[in-house]
C-alpha cells in the first residue's frame, strides 16, 4: 500500500480518468509495462499498437507506435520519470531518451493503482499538461473518449490475464 500523499490536482492543466476495476493492480500494473500485453490495449480501436518498447525504470525509456487505421504512424518517445511496482508510474514526452529534451513536450502521464476494499482496483490516469492550452487541445482531441475506451480494453485484458 503507498503511503505517498494524493496527487494534487490542477483543473487548468490536467485531464483525468478514473475507473473501478474488478482486478487487482498487480495486472494493471503487468498491462501497462509488459509489451505484448500494452499492444492488445494501449489504442483505442480501430487504432492499433504495433510497436512497444519499454524500459520501465526511472530514467528508462519508452518508444510507443499507434497506428491508425488508415496507415498513419504516430511515433511516441517518452522517459518514465518514476516507477514503483503496483502503484505507480509516471512518464512524460518532455524527454525522447536519456534525459534528452524533446522538440515540443505535451505532458507527462501519472497512473495509479489503488486497492479499492472490494478485490479490485481504482484505476487514475492523469494527464498533466505544460500549459492549459495543451490541456484543452487534448481535450478536443478526444483525451476522455479515447483514453475511456482504452480504459475498457484494459479492463477487459485484465479479466482474462
Amino acid at each position: 500500500m503507498t503511503t505517498r500523499p494524493a496527487t494534487t490536482l490542477d483543473a487548468e492543466r490536467d485531464l483525468v480518468l478514473t475507473r473501478e476495476i474488478h482486478a487487482p493492480r498487480e495486472k494493471l500494473f503487468r498491462a501497462w509495462t509488459e509489451p505484448e500485453l500494452m499492444k492488445q490495449w494501449f489504442a483505442p480501436r480501430p487504432y492499433t499498437t504495433p510497436v512497444v518498447e519499454t524500459d520501465v525504470r526511472s530514467g528508462g525509456n519508452s518508444f510507443i507506435v499507434m497506428r491508425g487505421p488508415d496507415g498513419t504512424d504516430m511515433p511516441m518517445h517518452g522517459v518514465y520519470l518514476e516507477v514503483v511496482p503496483n502503484e505507480r508510474i509516471v512518464f512524460t514526452d518532455a524527454f525522447v531518451s536519456a534525459w534528452k529534451p524533446s522538440a515540443k513536450p505535451f505532458f507527462t502521464g501519472i497512473i495509479t493503482f489503488e486497492d479499492n476494499g472490494k478485490g479490485g482496483t481504482t484505476y487514475t490516469a492523469i494527464a498533466r499538461h505544460w500549459n492549459a492550452e495543451d490541456r484543452k487541445a487534448h481535450e478536443a482531441m478526444g483525451f476522455h473518449e479515447g483514453w475511456g475506451q482504452c480504459a475498457d480494453q484494459l479492463a477487459a485484458l485484465v479479466a482474462r490475464i
